[in-house]
């Protein structure tokens, strides 16, 4: 979920005991101490040259650019596949809109590890990718659904009424336009109320998940999206413009932080990153890869799911998708320390990058953080590989009667989590103390 504001205790103040469901506990491999560089004569920690470290920052903001691109390019083909959905409502528009969702969540999640350090990004992507939401906010919902205690707007159903009451307020919804439903967002003080973004989008076009942890996701039918004979859902009108105003929105948004990333723009984030030292530049990147890899994915998107057992916690839950999403977390970080990504089109953008500057220092610093990372990698992909060859996804893995399942989970955590002591490690190599990367208050 986008929680903000995260802790900032540092990884190495807490114990590395990972916590299970229920009374299980496994024990995570506390971080191995670096061994001293084994070629040549080593510069001794903090003394980066300073000349590649620019370079280094420089290539993190195309990095930035060009995921933030292929995120919008995918969000705009979306928006294409969402217009035939409603031009032409039918099972195999739908099916195409569904594949278009999934297809630019890829790009997006791998732009999730610029969030933390770079304000701009942060403050702009809970517009985008807030999670878990009460849906009722928005459509129908099934009459036992189970809504965030306390939350005002749990009912209000945009979608079937012109005016939605939230406590004592009255709240004009008649005309449902993309600023209309960013002002409903955190609507009276719940973060659950979620009114715009990917999983707005995704409940659309899937409905709600009523399959708890038994196999299936969502299966909102195409005639939801239909108006005169055949069409279901009531409000179908309502619940066409609210799509298409989210879906919209979405890419407007996608495009203005692709321009806060271009190159030679006076006044936009990538001019002022580039104008700083670049020691702060390399605090933004170590810390944005410790703050996604532990608080953010190993907990708020992991752990908690796990620990309660809860789908309405699991970060793709209408369309099953939550594996990827990982994953391309995963990536995400990765990309970064490497200095690679691979674009929607196949090619790969490479340049100078933390690795190569840590490798100058600490030859076996880095090797240990490429190991960790390429572990991590591993046991995310186990998640995949579960949903894709047998069937059994994100939702079913965490279940309380699967305890293999919740094995892999708790796998992936713990790689996450000794991946976060090997990047606080590279971080002292390069000077950067004291990284604190965000634990969103969760003791591992």
């Amino acid at each position: 979920m986008t929680r903000m504001p995260l802790a900032t205790a540092s990884l190495l103040a807490l114990a590395i005991t990972l916590a299970g469901c229920g009374d299980d506990k496994q024990e995570a491999a506390a971080p191995q101490a670096a061994a001293p560089a084994t070629t040549g004569a080593a510069t001794p920690a903090g003394k980066v040259d300073q000349a590649a470290a620019k370079a280094v920052v420089s290539h993190y903001a195309d990095l930035a650019l060009a995921v933030f691109s292929d995120a919008a390019s995918t969000g705009k083909q979306l928006q294409a596949a969402v217009d035939a959905l409603l031009a032409n409502p039918g099972a195999e528009t739908l099916s195409a809109a569904r594949q278009a969702w999934l297809a630019a969540r890829v790009p997006y999640m791998q732009s999730e590890v610029f969030r933390f350090g770079n304000a701009v990004v942060d403050d702009w992507e809970g517009q985008l990718n807030a999670w878990p939401l009460d849906e009722g906010l928005i459509d129908y919902v099934a009459q036992d659904y189970q809504h965030a205690l306390g939350n005002p707007g749990a009912s209000a159903n945009i979608i079937a009424n012109s005016e939605i009451q939230v406590g004592e307020d009255k709240i004009d919804v008649s005309e449902i336009t993309g600023e209309k439903l960013a002002e409903l967002n955190e609507l009276g003080g719940s973060e659950a109320n979620v009114a715009t973004g990917y999983h707005a989008i995704e409940f659309l076009l899937w409905g709600q998940d009523l399959n708890g942890t038994n196999p299936g996701a969502g299966a909102r039918p195409a005639s939801d999206f239909m108006v005169g004979e055949g069409a279901t859902g009531g409000h179908n009108e309502r619940r066409r413009a609210y799509l298409k105003a989210a879906v919209d929105l979405l890419v407007a948004d996608l495009d203005s932080m692709v321009e806060q990333w271009k190159a030679g723009v006076e006044g936009n984030y990538r001019a002022t990153l580039e104008a700083e030292p670049a020691d702060s530049g390399l605090r933004k990147m170590l810390f944005g890869m410790g703050s996604l890899s532990l608080g953010e994915l190993a907990g708020e998107r992991m752990k908690v799911a796990l620990e309660a057992g809860s789908t309405e916690d699991e970060h793709d839950c209408f369309s099953d998708n939550t594996h990827n999403s990982h994953f391309y977390n995963g990536k995400g970080v990765r990309n970064v320390y490497l200095g690679e990504y691979r674009k929607v089109d196949g090619t790969t953008l490479s340049g100078p990058s933390l690795s190569s500057l840590v490798a100058k220092l600490d030859t076996q610093a880095d090797a240990t953080l490429k190991a960790d990372l390429e572990a991590s990698e591993a046991k995310l992909q186990a998640l995949v590989d579960s949903a894709e060859k047998n069937d059994v996804h994100f939702d079913q893995l965490i279940a309380a009667d699967n305890p293999q399942g919740q094995q892999l989970v708790r796998d992936a955590i713990a790689a996450l989590v000794k991946q976060t002591g090997a990047i606080e490690k590279v971080s002292a190599v390069l000077g950067v103390s004291d990284l604190n990367p965000d634990t969103a208050d969760h003791q591992f």
